[in-house]
């Protein structure tokens, strides 16, 4: 390694307390944040025992750090991209795993680097360069146009259904982050959800304002009768509670 083994355990340890932080608190920018958080809490668990391991006479090796790194990352990169291309709930797992799994594998490579022969320091070195691509399409796809209006959508109605109005993921904050200049079609979802929010809130401005948004976006033919009817028993369960 190009560090003494301490130091580089004490990277491993940091980068590791990074990535669960940033799962962490990264997962309330997520129209469901449970993956993020629950994989970020774990992250953190297992840092804080291998940063209490190294007060012990035997702390876990670097190999054990790295061989954790890549199996966590690669479970976290078969979630993330599952939801990341599938489901469309959540964009952060995927590309924070990718890391996880690049420092695990690479690392590992490099650890052996001295006892490959010619032939397998070249397939290593392709493989290197692969996952650094990966990684690449993952911060791009996931962090940097990762928007999931049809995700928002769904977590305000699920957040409605709550009888969560108001808040960081209530169905308010939802549904505002449910439009998308990418994705018109979903646009009156948003709208006329916002536009009855508002209007079951008494906020009149905000009814007409979203009114307006509504019709310029095709109006209320453009939504599934199924859609306003479920937003509509939503507000009438809570108005009656």
């Amino acid at each position: 390694m190009f560090f003494e083994e301490s130091s580089t355990r004490w990277i491993l340890i940091l980068f590791e307390f990074v990535i669960g932080l940033i799962l962490y608190f990264g997962s309330k920018s997520q129209p469901f944040p449970a993956p993020s958080r629950k994989l970020g809490i774990l992250i953190l668990m297992m840092a804080c025992l291998f940063l209490l391991g190294q007060t012990a006479p035997r702390p876990a090796t670097v190999n054990g750090h790295l061989t954790f790194l890549s199996l966590i990352g690669a479970f976290g990169l078969l979630f993330g991209v599952h939801h990341m291309l599938r489901t469309r709930r959540e964009v952060l797992v995927a590309p924070m795993s990718g890391f996880l799994f690049s420092v695990g594998v690479g690392g590992l490579m490099i650890q052996t680097w001295s006892t490959l022969n010619t032939m397998e320091q070249w397939s290593g070195f392709l493989a290197l360069v692969v996952l650094s691509g990966g990684q690449v399409w993952l911060v791009f796809r996931g962090l940097l146009i990762g928007r999931l209006p049809l995700a928002w959508s769904q977590a305000g109605i699920v957040a409605l259904n709550r009888g969560q109005i108001s808040g960081p993921h209530g169905a308010l904050a939802c549904f505002e982050k449910a439009w998308d200049v990418d994705e018109e079609h979903l646009n009156p979802m948003a709208y006329v959800a916002l536009h009855r929010i508002n209007q079951f809130l008494g906020n009149d401005e905000e009814v007409e304002k979203w009114y307006e948004a509504l019709i310029d976006s095709g109006g209320e033919e453009a939504v599934a009768k199924e859609w306003i009817e479920a937003i509509e028993t939503s507000l009438s369960s809570i108005n009656t509670n």
